[in-house]
């Protein structure tokens, strides 16, 4: 069996009179890359707060790393790692000088902070930047010292919080290949991202919108539960059939794709084509066909 390094039972946190994460419940096995998936103000980044111990849950608790929250945050501090969507190290110093600064703060002396930190600038490639200032840096290099930073002192526990919203898809894919061998040695990562590729590069994620858990799973398998209710519509002069789709009983989304439409069908619905070919039969020269379901359909499903 999976160990566990990750469980919350009814998590809570409200701000005010605010509701920021609403009863989540989450289970996050070790080695494993873990998604928190949602838009801007669904509760990804307060959740990750209250599971590092930054924030205190209003309700609801989590045992992290066999730490127990609410509680004694302190040793998940030796043992996790936060990387936030900017840049939060100081612009002014070199790549050296950061991370000798970051050893230092987690005690690496002597030959051990130098052997890890050559480690790192081979790793992440940074040694030909290595006397080079943060600020000078472009986006996507000064992201993989932000990793490198974050990973330094080899934690357990990783927490990305939109780590890739502003770089290049180059930089992206390389940044995901990084964070894959970091699970082969063992670390666990939790990656909060509004980006439905990304999301599918996840072992598991959870769907939060409004603070709530809407859907959990291995995006293959939650992918799987949508087959057959998505159908594409292809023909001239689509504009007004996406509109006329959009008002139609039973149909839940429908967003265009290039020369085509992607008609998400309500579950309810027991023929999913024929219903979208009725809706659309006044139109001349148009045609529909099932279509694999993606994340975005899940996405739409699970939040309504």
């Amino acid at each position: 069996m999976s160990e566990v390094v990750v469980e919350t039972h009814g998590l809570t946190r409200m701000f005010g009179t605010k509701t920021a994460v609403d009863k989540v419940d989450l289970k996050i096995t070790k080695g494993t890359v873990y998604g928190l998936l949602g838009p801007n103000g669904s509760g990804k980044t307060t959740a990750m707060r209250m599971l590092l111990g930054l924030l205190k849950p209003t309700a609801g608790e989590a045992l992290v790393l066999g730490t127990r929250l609410p509680g004694n945050a302190e040793p998940l501090k030796r043992h996790s790692g936060y990387m936030t969507q900017g840049f939060t190290h100081s612009r002014d110093l070199t790549v050296l000088e950061t991370l000798g600064f970051i050893a230092d703060s987690h005690d690496f002396g002597g030959r051990r902070k130098r052997a890890r930190i050559k480690e790192l600038l081979d790793t992440y490639d940074l040694a030909a930047q290595a006397d080079k200032f943060a600020g000078e840096m472009s986006g996507g290099q000064r992201q993989r010292l932000a990793l490198a930073a974050t990973v330094l002192h080899r934690p357990e526990l990783l927490f990305l919080d939109e780590p890739t919203a502003a770089v290049d898809p180059e930089t992206r894919r390389s940044f995901w290949e990084q964070l894959f061998d970091l699970v082969e040695g063992g670390t666990t990562i939790i990656v909060s991202t509004h980006l439905m590729d990304e999301a599918e590069r996840c072992h598991q994620i959870a769907i939060l919108d409004q603070g709530r858990k809407r859907a959990e799973g291995a995006p293959r398998d939650l992918m799987a539960r949508v087959q057959g209710r998505v159908v594409e519509v292809s023909g001239p002069d689509l504009r007004p059939v996406r509109r006329h789709l959009s008002t139609t009983t039973g149909i839940l989304s429908v967003a265009q794709v290039g020369s085509r439409l992607r008609v998400l069908v309500a579950p309810e619905t027991d023929d999913p084509q024929a219903t979208v070919a009725a809706a659309v039969a006044e139109f001349a020269e148009i045609q529909t066909l099932p279509t694999r379901p993606n994340l975005e359909d899940v996405f739409v499903l699970a939040t309504g």
